[in-house]
């Protein structure tokens, strides 16, 4: 598992948020350095202050010849003067200092100044207080309620950090998603041509280097679909001009006498095989768009072509039918990929055909395999049989133009889907599996 990003939009997000984390640090530490712990230090420093007082106090009052009651007198008005209140352990007990959290950051400071190992303690409420003990006052408890002090206060620091860091990074996200938008317009009209598909002119917008790269692809899509079409138009004139003499030749000979009627036969023969040829190439340069999908069902598709197989075939089709959505698709297209790969099973097959279909929907994939029982293609051979004009081992026949799987494979392609090819376990020759993506159009 990979956790660095791979795409460009990814990355430069990642990089604006890693920046955006060390800027935040960076600052909460300096703000921490720089304000808040100077503010703190005023803070213990003046209650350092206060409570040197109470010590004061109360080392007077023990040198001071004075009743009881005197003593507690004074000590109870200038406690209440400086907002500081003396516990027993008990009475600071039942006074909630158990609620009290230690800050030893703040216990130190105090120490320091006091010369004394002394504990400080904060309750957080509605008030806050203080709660000190100090060696200097052995068994006492001073609680000093404070109202400036108040950790809220440091909130909208925390909050003006968070904040500018989200805002920061959805900026980012927008800057850099509204930069690799023309390129991500680029991908899918290049995965459009890579289909056969033509898209219209992409509009040049971007930075200047993504619009030379739109610029230079409009131009290389204008190209290539002219070069498409003159491919196209040569292949239907040569097609269309091989036809007429083929027309003739088919005529003369079947105006041959009877006598030889054998010679004849073989000549018809050949020009159906050159019609076929013919037919085949005319299926690998047309092109269909997907203002020609329909909403189809594979399972009829499949019926349809295997109802229609010519009498002459001699291999025994077995087709089981599995559940199957009707996705878009160009029907045409489609039976002319069933009928090319039953054909090639009839042809290097030993007899035994076996058609399945299925549907994925995990995957969203629907999905047919046309087996046989003949020898198969050896791994080995697989990319090269489904080049144009390329056949396989010399134990198969040489019957043929090579454009079988070749058209196979560029009409499942344009669908959107993939051919693979395997070991057949029911029947123990070529199985080749087409899927195609079974996510339904609007109109399905």
């Amino acid at each position: 598992m990979r956790l660095f990003p791979r795409s460009a939009f990814a990355r430069t997000v990642a990089l604006i948020a890693f920046l955006l984390l060390i800027n935040q640090i960076v600052s909460y530490v300096m703000v921490g350095l720089y304000v808040v712990k100077p503010s703190l230090q005023q803070i213990s420093s003046v209650v350092a202050k206060q409570v040197q007082g109470i010590i004061v106090l109360d080392r007077w009052l023990g040198e001071q010849d004075l009743s009881t009651a005197e003593k507690r007198l004074l000590a109870k008005r200038y406690t209440d003067a400086v907002g500081i209140d003396g516990f027993t352990e008990r009475e600071a007990l039942a006074n909630d200092l158990t609620n009290a959290s230690t800050y030893n950051f703040l216990s130190d400071q105090m120490s320091q100044y006091l010369a004394a190992d002394t504990e400080v303690r904060i309750a957080q409420g509605e008030i806050y207080y203080v709660w000190i003990r100090t060696e200097s006052l052995d068994g006492y408890w001073l609680r000093i309620r404070l109202d400036t002090f108040d950790e809220a206060r440091f909130s909208p620091l925390l909050f003006y950090l968070i904040l500018i860091g989200g805002l920061s990074v959805l900026g980012g996200m927008w800057f850099t998603n509204w930069q690799n938008k023309p390129l991500k317009s680029l991908e899918a009209a290049a995965a459009q041509v890579g289909r056969g598909e033509y898209p219209d002119e992409l509009p040049e917008r971007g930075s200047t280097e993504v619009i030379a790269v739109t610029r230079a692809f409009n131009q290389m899509t204008q190209g290539v679909k002219q070069l498409e079409q003159d491919r196209a138009l040569l292949m239907a004139g040569v097609s269309h001009d091989l036809r007429t003499p083929l027309t003739r030749i088919r005529l003369a000979t079947e105006m041959m006498p009877p006598n030889e009627d054998y010679l004849a036969e073989g000549i018809i023969g050949d020009i159906d095989d050159m019609n076929a040829i013919i037919d085949q190439f005319i299926d690998y340069v047309r092109i269909d768009t997907h203002a020609d999908s329909d909403c189809e069902n594979l399972n009829y598709l499949v019926e349809d072509v295997v109802g229609h197989v010519p009498e002459t075939w001699q291999a025994d089709i077995v087709v089981n039918y599995g559940e199957m959505p009707e996705i878009p698709v160009r029907a045409i297209s489609i039976k002319r990929v069933l009928l090319n790969l039953l054909e090639n099973a009839e042809r290097y097959g030993g007899g035994r055909v076996l058609i399945e279909t299925g549907y994925s929907a995990d995957k969203e994939k629907v999905w047919v395999t046309v087996s046989d029982d003949g020898e198969g293609i050896p791994a080995a051979q697989i990319e090269h049989v489904l080049q144009p004009f390329t056949q396989g081992d010399k134990a198969r026949a040489s019957k043929g133009s090579g454009l079988g799987l070749a058209i196979v494979k560029r009409i499942v392609e344009r669908h959107g889907g993939r051919i693979t090819f395997g070991r057949s376990s029911k029947l123990g020759g070529l199985a080749v599996r087409i899927e195609l993506p079974s996510i339904k159009a609007a109109n399905c």
